[in-house]
């Protein structure tokens, strides 16, 4: 082969893979900024060929589609903090245990992901309802029922449930890789079993913990149907409000503007979180 035909070659390879991605994701990104632009009548409709900048402005200066936004992200982060508190204990204990308990309690922690969004969202709304099995339980020990249908609470709890696994995973894979030996080094030189977790399992587990972090904070801020059925129709979240918008309202340009603010701020956060987690990632490896 000759060498002008070298450079080539990983092009033509990696071309079906490109055309791909561009026509299943870049296409449909462009339609819909194109979208986002175009005048909106409510009486005719959207106008092609007519752009403006109205609904950009709007979205922005409306207080309204600030608040949702703005309960969007700290129900997202709210999410990813209570996954990591609770999934990188659990990947840790899950990277100590020996077979056939490991693959057991992996089998357990993966087995959300086999059952439906909507399914596990119905049957959070019977355990969270006024008569629900959790109420019962606070009935029972004397705290009385609590409103949690349809209220955040609803949400963080199902949201957690669903997006746990994808914390796990991600800091099991991390700890996978980490040397038992290095551990062991640590505490034979009198360290503390906690300050051998903090400056040697921890850092080195780091990579996992902000890939889960960027996965969980992801899609619970573009979550639909765990808001939309234990949220309801008071509490909106940024997902909603786009179904709303296109098959509600029927103001396609005002719903594809939502869309891809959201899309701007999710890179925005994901993108600085990653910045910040990583310098630390170093700093601390030396």
């Amino acid at each position: 082969m000759s060498n002008r035909a070298k450079p080539a070659a990983p092009w033509l390879l990696a071309g079906p893979a490109i055309l791909l991605f561009a026509t299943l994701l870049l296409v449909p990104l462009l339609l819909t900024t194109v979208l986002s632009f175009n005048v909106y009548d409510a009486a005719t409709g959207v106008k092609a060929g007519q752009y403006t900048l109205e609904h950009y402005v709007h979205v922005f200066t409306d207080h309204y589609y600030l608040g949702i936004f703005w309960r969007t992200f700290w129900i997202s982060l709210l999410v990813t903090l209570i996954c990591v508190a609770i999934g990188a204990p659990e990947a840790y204990v899950l990277s100590r245990m020996r077979n056939p308990w490991r693959s057991v309690l992996l089998l357990i922690v993966l087995a959300p992901l086999l059952v439906s969004v909507v399914v596990r969202a119905f049957g959070w709304s019977m355990l969270l309802g006024p008569e629900g099995l959790v109420n019962g339980a606070l009935r029972w020990i004397g705290i009385g029922p609590v409103k949690m249908l349809y209220t955040e609470i609803a949400v963080v709890i199902a949201l957690v449930h669903v997006m746990l696994p994808f914390m796990v995973i991600p800091v099991w894979t991390s700890l996978q890789k980490l040397d038992p030996g290095v551990e062991n080094a640590a505490l034979s030189l009198n360290a503390s079993p906690f300050t051998t977790l903090r400056r040697v399992v921890l850092p080195q587990v780091m990579p996992g913990v902000l890939s889960g972090s960027l996965i969980v904070f992801g899609l619970s801020a573009s979550s639909f149907a765990i808001p939309g059925l234990l949220g309801g129709r008071r509490l909106k979240m940024v997902a909603t409000v786009v179904y709303d918008e296109y098959l509600h309202e029927l103001n396609w340009p005002l719903g594809a503007t939502v869309a891809l603010v959201l899309l701007a701020a999710n890179l925005v956060v994901m993108l600085s979180f990653n910045r910040m987690v990583e310098g630390r990632y170093k700093k601390a490896l030396g």
